[in-house]
């Protein structure tokens, strides 16, 4: 599906976005607090437009996708960058490689998405940061009604025009509606075993910036019961996130 609409993706995702695209990932980019000489991991970075930024700065970044046809616009329009040709879930890189790591509106596409946390942790650096930025919840229940409906009818018919696979746009439509909130997926992080766990609101909540570091010592990892007990009685630093979202 992804080599389906590769020759397309970013200027439909403009599109789609309403030009909101390149806003949402220069948050991710100002999130990282990468500088020249350090080494970036951009998961599921497809054509390799999240990853550009990185390497205009002079830094080390691997553009890693599962997806061929991806990997191969985007090398065609980026030689400089190293993109390899990657699963999520098991990651072909050594423990400890990458000073930081990164996936935008990819998470959501992962078959295993818990163990894809768990993975990027395991090649993050102790003290390394992760920011990842994926669709979520708007926050406003009007605004969350209006979101859905253009998720689930313009959406796909803008695709249509614009798309070389407008299915596939149908599928990322329900995928993005199925995705659990911020406070869900903050508890992810928690279970996979990152720590200073964060999250930031775009448009309303229609996007979110989720950020978190990688234990200074190994074997600090999180306890999936403690986090998940702590979403269910309303307490503890998961349901205190909120309070922490930067508008």
């Amino acid at each position: 599906m992804f080599d389906d609409v590769a020759p397309k993706y970013d200027v439909v995702n403009d599109v789609l976005s309403m030009g909101q695209t390149r806003r949402w990932r220069k948050v991710v980019v100002d999130a990282m607090e990468v500088t020249k000489g350090q080494h970036v991991l951009d998961l599921a970075a497809g054509t390799g437009t999240s990853s550009e930024p990185y390497a205009d700065a002079g830094i080390e970044v691997v553009a890693c996708d599962f997806s061929l046809g991806m990997l191969k616009v985007g090398k065609r329009r980026r030689p400089d960058i190293n993109f390899v040709a990657g699963d999520a879930t098991n990651l072909p890189f050594a423990d400890n490689s990458f000073d930081a790591s990164t996936i935008s509106f990819g998470l959501r596409n992962v078959n295993e998405p818990k163990k894809a946390l768990a993975e990027m942790l395991r090649v993050t650096k102790p003290g390394g940061k992760l920011v990842i930025a994926e669709f979520s919840q708007p926050v406003v229940p009007l605004w969350r009604t209006m979101y859905t409906e253009y998720l689930m009818r313009a959406l796909p018919a803008i695709a249509v025009k614009v798309a070389s696979n407008p299915d596939a746009y149908v599928y990322l439509a329900e995928s993005i509606r199925a995705w659990p909130d911020q406070d869900h997926l903050a508890a992810w992080l928690q279970e996979a075993g990152w720590e200073k766990v964060t999250y930031r609101n775009l448009t309303g909540g229609i996007v979110a910036i989720h950020r978190a570091t990688k234990p200074a010592e190994s074997g600090a990892a999180g306890s999936p019961n403690g986090a998940a007990a702590a979403i269910a009685a309303n307490k503890g630093p998961v349901a205190k996130l909120r309070r922490n979202i930067v508008r």
